[in-house]
């Protein structure tokens, strides 16, 4: 995958996938490559293929697939043999769509907690499953000795008949029904849904920040899983002609986990290249150098070597060879100047709010917020206008991080009520308001640093374009009305297309506070918060950055709401400003407004005297106060 677009890929992974599958039966027995072990290769490498998109692509780790991979298939062994159905092919469709839905039911209760939670509640699942099908269903799925007697697939046409008995004979079933699940795969992870998946794994907070519903999401990509681990299930009954009960076992979801690592996690064909490994090592350990049970101990070792030399598994580490000895391009060599005045803006999905611009876009009433005997927030009445770029200051620990935290609904309010563009948003999600056209950029970035620049910028539009969900699995990112044009257009006004195709990670911090604040505008938000934009930036980059704020508020048309410590960026930039102490609001007004109320000279000393700081020194110089307003703030 090219580090530029992360949905793009040519079709030779298909092509060269057909080709070496029709390989395969031709050259591995001239190797002496046993056909039974070949098969398993294949549905392994099946049941690897959701493993993957849940784990490599969506970074959910699950122990529990193997109670999918056996529900799919007894579900089919069971239609083959208890229940006389004809239809090998059509009963390993309802042992998948079994398998999904079951998926489905343990995703709504596995996904309720992340990380190493979500793990074991997999595993805790697998064993009720394993429970089951040994003791209550077992006269359904035959307990300790599995479902005998499951048919092998017919072809019939115009009175030719084929039989896929076994060995070789059953190879081209085995490898149709793998090249399909892998074209499948690919198409699912070039999607947007793919797309969704990767910023998921890299960031699920920043992710669900920029507008998509992570749940859903995550829901999806289990579900798919779950389907693949239904097939691989029916086809290794198919395959031996019997549904073994040991399918259900925790050592099936531990093999699993093993040969993705193995193979390469995050690309696809690792979980074949790991199935391959594992078991032709097995073969050869077992049956060539007589190793008897030992074999796991030395299959553990070369394991263990395989994770430490190779991190990133067999195919991760060729990518990576790959990538070092392949030329890089080196961009077309048009500045962002030049091709920003050749790309207009594109339309926005969203339509404008109501009201007239300067009427108020933002309300608040009664806003508190308290943390049992501490009031970070008390009782504020305030407003920001329409097409205004709004500024507040005030010291550390007056309360203004919760303020915006609450305006933006990553924390609930304790009382009050926030109105935005009409609607009552209070107790709202972050990603629902994100869709209502409110978002933020934050003081610490919040970026997919493992994706490039412009994979971080199609992930904001995305939300933008397509809504906080949406189930589109096999279509193309490119064919999304406007949003290369959007992600184009953005970049050059922050003068980052020249950077698109590079690595977040290897930006230079100034860059980054960039891409943070032009991620904001990707989604045409009717109001952008900015919390602290310019933290940890030299002057000149502050200017800068600055400079693309204000351009980007005139070129949007879009209300911006910001915080920063330093008053001579309030006072340049900012329409108005609202002072903030103690969890309150205490005044609100253009810089000449502040001074005029207080008498001062400067925005600084109009923020002492609104304060009553003590601090205040009339004899001090302008480089004193501005010292002492430091030390303060920094207490």
């Amino acid at each position: 995958m090219s580090s530029g677009r992360l949905f793009r890929h040519p079709m030779t992974a298909e092509v060269l996938t057909a080709a070496g599958l029709i390989a395969v039966p031709f050259v591995l027995p001239l190797l002496g490559a046993a056909p039974d072990t070949v098969n398993r290769v294949l549905v392994w490498g099946m049941f690897g293929l959701g493993f993957d998109i849940l784990f490599g692509y969506t970074g959910l780790l699950s122990f529990g697939q193997s109670a999918l991979f056996g529900t799919g298939g007894m579900v089919c062994a069971y239609l083959l043999t208890e229940a006389g159905f004809p239809y090998v092919t059509l009963a390993l469709l309802i042992g998948t769509v079994a398998a999904a839905v079951v998926g489905w039911l343990v995703g709504l209760v596995a996904l309720r907690r992340t990380g190493i939670y979500f793990a074991m509640i997999t595993v805790a699942i697998a064993e009720v499953f394993f429970f089951v099908e040994f003791n209550p269903l077992s006269e359904w799925t035959g307990g300790e000795n599995g479902l005998p007697g499951v048919p092998a697939p017919v072809f019939s046409l115009f009175g030719y008949t084929h039989r896929f008995d076994s060995g070789w004979s059953l190879y081209p079933f085995l490898a149709l029904c793998y090249f399909i699940g892998i074209v499948i795969a690919l198409r699912i992870v070039r999607s947007p849904v793919g797309v969704v998946f990767r910023a998921i794994r890299e960031n699920p907070l920043r992710a669900a920040a920029v507008g998509h519903d992570i749940h859903a999401y995550k829901l999806t990509s289990f579900v798919i899983a779950a389907a693949y681990a239904g097939l691989a299930g029916g086809l290794l009954g198919v395959m031996q002609g019997f549904m073994p009960p040991d399918a259900f076992m925790f050592d099936t979801s531990g093999q699993l986990v093993i040969q993705t690592a193995i193979g390469g996690i995050g690309t696809l064909f690792g979980p074949l290249v790991g199935a391959a490994v594992w078991l032709f090592l097995q073969d050869f350990l077992q049956a060539t150098l007589k190793l008897g049970a030992t074999w796991k101990l030395a299959l553990g070792v070369i394991f263990v070597l395989l994770v430490v030399f190779l991190r990133r598994g067999i195919v991760g580490g060729l990518a990576d060879l790959w990538a070092l000895v392949a030329p890089r391009g080196t961009g077309d060599g048009v500045s962002d100047r030049v091709v920003a005045a050749a790309v207009p803006s594109p339309p926005s999905r969203r339509a404008a709010g109501p009201g007239d611009a300067g009427a108020p876009i933002l309300e608040v009433k009664g806003l508190s917020k308290h943390y049992g005997g501490v009031r970070a927030n008390s009782d504020i009445d305030f407003s920001v206008r329409r097409g205004e770029l709004r500024g507040i200051i005030g010291p550390n620990g007056a309360g203004k991080s919760t303020f915006f935290k609450m305006l933006t609904c990553e924390v609930a309010p304790t009382s009050g009520r926030i109105v935005f563009d009409g609607h009552d948003i209070t107790g709202k999600g972050v990603t629902e308001v994100c869709q209502l056209g409110l978002t933020k950029s934050y003081q610490v970035n919040q970026l997919f640093d493992k994706l490039s620049v412009r994979d971080n910028a199609v992930i904001a539009t995305l939300a933008e374009r397509r809504g906080a969900f949406k189930l589109d699995l096999l279509a193309n990112p490119d064919r999304i009305p406007g949003l290369q044009a959007q992600v184009d257009h953005t970049l050059q006004l922050v003068n980052l297309s020249g950077r698109a195709d590079t690595k977040v990670s290897e930006l230079a911090y100034g860059e980054k506070r960039r891409l943070e604040i032009a991620r904001g505008f990707l989604h045409t938000p009717a109001i952008l918060f900015l919390d602290e934009p310019t933290l940890g930036l030299d002057p000149q980059s502050r200017n800068q950055l600055w400079t693309h704020v204000k351009r980007l508020n005139e070129t949007e048309k879009t209300t911006v709401f910001l915080t920063t410590h330093y008053m001579d960026e309030a006072d340049r930039v900012a329409h108005r400003i609202a002072i903030m102490d103690h969890g309150s609001i205490i005044a609100v007004g253009t810089s000449a407004e502040l001074k005029q109320q207080t008498g001062a000279e400067s925005l600084e000393e109009a923020f002492l005297a609104l304060t009553g700081s003590s601090l205040r020194d009339e004899s001090a110089d302008s480089n004193d106060r501005l010292r002492q307003i430091t030390k303060m703030w920094k207490r």
